[in-house]
Parts: C-alpha cells; structure tokens; sequence
C-alpha cells in the first residue's frame, strides 16, 4: 500500500522515470505558513552530485498543487509534485529479462506479472523518497517545538566516511551504513502499547526508506547483553528524565520524556558497476551482468534527511492522535 497514518495521511506515487513524483498530505491543520522556500534546505540535503551519490541531477523544484491558499494551509489534502527530467531509461532495457541481485527487479516482475514499470527500479526507487521529504518538511513545522535530527555515523563498517566511500569508489563497489536519529523536547505519553507503540510506528515508516535493514531503540541490540541492574534508566525527577538513555526514549510503547534515539542499518546500494551473476528468466540459464546507468556508492549518505522527515511523520500523526499538536490559527483573523 502506498498510504501510512491515522489523522496525518500520506499517500506517495509514482516512479524513478515516469513524469513525475509526488506526495499527498491528508489531515494537515489549517493555518499552518507553507511556501516553496520552505522545501529547499531538506530537498538539497537529499539532492544527488556529491562524491559517492549519483550522477543524475533532478531540479526537484516542489509544485504545491491543492491545500495551500494565500501561503497558509487550508484544512485540504495537500498534493506537492516533482518533475522527473534527467532519466535515461534505455540504460535499464536490458533488466527486464535479467534482475539485478539484491534489487527488486525479480520479485516486481513476478508479483505485478511484467506490467510494473521497470526504468530505474521504478516505483521501487529511493527516487519516492523526494515525497517523504518534502511531507517532512511540513510535519517538522507542524511538530515544533520538537526537533528531529538524523547523521551518519559510520559507513561501510567505517567511522571515516570519506575514506569508505574512495575505496568502494576504487573498487566499483558499494557500501552501506549505520544512521542514528534522534527526538527532543517530546511530551509523556504518546504512543499506545502493543501494535501501535512509538517504536512500531516509527519502524513501520523507517523500513519504507529503500535500502532500510535494520533498526535498533536506545541500547538496542547491545541490551541482550547487559543486566538489569545496568540496563534499567533510573528516574531523576517527576517529569519522567532519566540517569541515562538505555530505553531510547520509550516505556512499554510509550514516550516517557526522554529524549527518542535509534539507529538505523542502510545496506549498499544493490546496483553496482562490478560484474554480478543473475539469471535470465526467458532462457532460466545463469549468465553474467554488468549494470549500466547511475547509482550510488553509498546511498546511506542521502538518507539522514529521510529519516528525518519520516519520524517527523510519525511524531505529527502521534501528536494529532494524543490531541498535543501545538494551536496554530482557529481563524483566519487571527494571522
């Protein structure tokens, strides 16, 4: 399904190499300030061209289509768009009969029967991810004070980024990497225990970032192999702050005012300039392919901002939801 949440609802379409990319934001308050400049500061920090990022440079300039009237949001769905320019589908003719490892060339032709559009991975492309951003965006005006920041902390196993990435460079490879996320200024209480705890919404939205293997809250996977004694965040105050940070933010699904961390596990990027085996689903022999087109080296590095905008997502929705989102206008007099 291409829709996630309750009272915040996105819904993202399209694909890598179609006309266009877009988002639709359902269940925005009005009166909330929106303009196309609000867009550029987390659009460019997803944007391609930097070393280990790909080649193919998009002008990503949003198009705000409905919700939005004199710069304010109306109570609307709201539907912003992206123009897809720099595509050179021909470079992916050759997948249709032999799949990439590691991508989801296969399992789309089998599901969808061949009619799945197959350019650039296409609905399948972390070219969608331009929609979660700029959904972002909106979710992090409407969340404030609460604050969400993402950074990668190490790549291809390594803490020097720079280095890991010239070597998978060199070596026609790819790499993955580790991003941790982290939410302040939160309220007791959001959340609801079991399937609609803090950490399953997160999660559910976080696994919907292409090249998303892994997530881990507060201590982790690190927690297997503490005591309880060590483990357990002895309480401070009333107001719920802790001695230390172990459970990541979140009691029983529940926030409990400290603040929400998590790391996130990106794999390398499946599409790979050195030669690979698959096999060719009209002869079902195996033979060797060598992937054309531009792909990243560490698509890990574009993720930061991805992460951000879907945890802002997630934190709009729970807000909504506990009925805490912060008052914006109750009528248009009041601007």
């Amino acid at each position: 399904m291409n829709t996630f949440g309750t009272l915040f609802r996105i819904s993202i379409y399209g694909e890598s190499h179609g006309n266009q990319v877009s988002v639709l934001i359902d269940g925005c308050p009005v009166g909330l300030l929106i303009c196309e400049d609000d867009f550029t500061k987390d659009i460019l920090r997803r944007k391609s061209g930097a070393k280990g990022t790909t080649p193919r440079i998009e002008d990503d300039k949003p198009i705000i289509v409905s919700g939005v009237f004199n710069g304010f949001t109306t109570g609307a769905p709201i539907l912003i768009s992206f123009q897809n320019k720099n595509t050179k589908s021909a470079d992916y003719n050759d997948l249709i009969n032999t799949p990439r490892p590691g991508h989801a060339d296969f399992t789309g032709k089998v599901k969808y029967g061949g009619f799945n559009d197959h350019r650039g991975g296409g609905h399948f492309s972390g070219r969608l991810t331009l929609g979660l951003v700029a959904a972002g965006v909106i979710a992090k005006k409407l969340i404030n004070p609460l604050s969400v920041k993402a950074k990668l902390i190490e790549a291809g196993g390594e803490q020097d980024i720079d280095k890991a990435i010239d070597n998978a460079i060199k070596n026609e490879d790819s790499i993955g990497g580790i991003v941790e996320c982290t939410v302040n200024e939160i309220p007791v209480g959001l959340g609801e225990p079991f399937f609609n705890s803090v950490e399953s919404i997160i999660s559910h939205l976080v696994f919907s970032i292409p090249a998303t293997k892994g997530i881990e809250f507060g201590s982790g996977f690190q927690a297997a192999k503490m005591f309880g004694s060590q483990h357990n965040d002895n309480l401070i105050d009333t107001s719920g702050k802790t001695e230390t940070n172990f459970a990541g933010g979140i009691n029983g699904g529940i926030t409990n005012g400290n603040p929400i961390i998590f790391r996130v596990a990106i794999k390398p990027t499946s599409s790979i300039s050195k030669p690979q085996n698959t096999v060719n689903l009209k002869t079902g022999k195996q033979e060797e392919l060598k992937v054309q087109g531009r792909h990243d080296a560490c698509i890990a590095l574009r993720v930061p901002v991805v992460l951000e905008a879907v945890t802002a997502i997630a934190m709009a929705d729970l807000l909504l939801l506990e009925q805490k989102i912060p008052r914006v206008f109750t009528s248009k007099s009041e601007k």
